[in-house]
């Protein structure tokens, strides 16, 4: 029995380092949240190797939940088993995947407003002005902050504002 329980341990700190490596930098890299250079330092850390590290934690976690798998019967801890196997499957999947562009991704067709439409503005709201060819067009700092660029035409030319 002192195996069994032994093995239990190793798989959920299997998983649960799977969760961290993977979580670690979504919770650290938040649009609007302030980052430490240590924050961004671990989180691009992590980044770096979590794809092949992840990896190789889902291989041991399937090799230990084989091993249990066959003193686990009954249906609840086989789905306890399963349960396990499928998370750490999907932090294997997320660590390949680059959820910063997720959060970040500019939008697909921005919407304008006049400048006596734009209600959402306040007097101390901080724009990115651009005029090119007599038109002028102005971008709120707090909405390129999240998404980075936007794509737009002023003056009849094609410009990626960014910020």
């Amino acid at each position: 029995m002192a195996a069994r329980k032994r093995g239990v341990l190793i798989l959920c700190l299997l998983v649960a380092a799977s969760l961290l490596a993977v979580g670690i930098p979504v919770w650290l890299i938040q649009p609007f949240r302030h980052q430490t250079p240590r924050d961004l330092e671990l989180s691009y850390f992590l980044r770096r190797w979590s794809p092949v590290g992840v990896s190789i934690l889902a291989g041991f976690t399937l090799l230990w939940v084989i091993r249990l798998w066959r003193g686990s019967p009954g249906i609840l801890r086989r789905s306890a088993l399963v349960l396990a196997l499928a998370l750490s499957l999907f932090t294997a999947w997320f660590a390949n995947q680059n959820h910063f562009e997720w959060m970040f991704r500019p939008p697909v067709k921005a919407g304008f407003s006049t400048p006596a439409e734009a209600s959402f503005l306040k007097d101390e709201d901080r724009v990115l002005g651009v005029e090119i060819n007599g038109e002028a067009a102005a971008y709120p700092i707090r909405a390129l902050a999240y998404h980075h660029l936007v794509h737009d035409q002023v003056g009849g030319v094609d410009v990626v504002v960014t910020y």
